[in-house]
């Protein structure tokens, strides 16, 4: 079983997609609300991939910004106008991210989410291998 984390992806190598035997259940349960993502870890514990260990990292690296803002956006509400133009742009955007997250994770690919993803490969590197 390899462990080792994907390369990174660049910007012209397309993203690397996970063999026809490797169980895509784990990566599309991660996205799938935060029970959902224990669930994945719980299934993914039993019989470990590189796709699911991808995107559970990718996942956990989501729920914990969705976290971080949820607190932030009552700091931002504060603020007249920019503020409540912001929150909801935000929102939208991290809306944006778990569908292109859950997209991924049905194609069987190992794409990280724009932006953040790279940094939830390297923050959570080891995790889940």
């Amino acid at each position: 079983m390899d462990t080792t984390t994907p390369p990174p992806v660049t910007a012209s190598a397309p993203p690397p997609v996970a063999s026809a035997t490797e169980d895509k259940t784990v990566a599309i349960l991660s996205y799938i609300t935060l029970i959902g993502l224990i669930a994945a870890i719980v299934i993914h514990s039993n019989k470990k991939t590189a796709l699911g260990a991808f995107h559970l990292r990718q996942a956990l690296g989501f729920y914990l910004t969705v976290m971080a803002f949820t607190i932030a956006q009552f700091v931002l509400l504060v603020i007249p106008i920019l503020g409540w133009l912001a929150v909801p742009v935000i929102w939208l955007g991290l809306f944006v991210l778990v569908i292109m997250g859950l997209i991924s994770a049905i194609k069987g690919e190992m794409k990280p989410l724009p932006f953040v993803g790279p940094l939830y490969q390297k923050w959570f590197g080891t995790t889940f291998n």
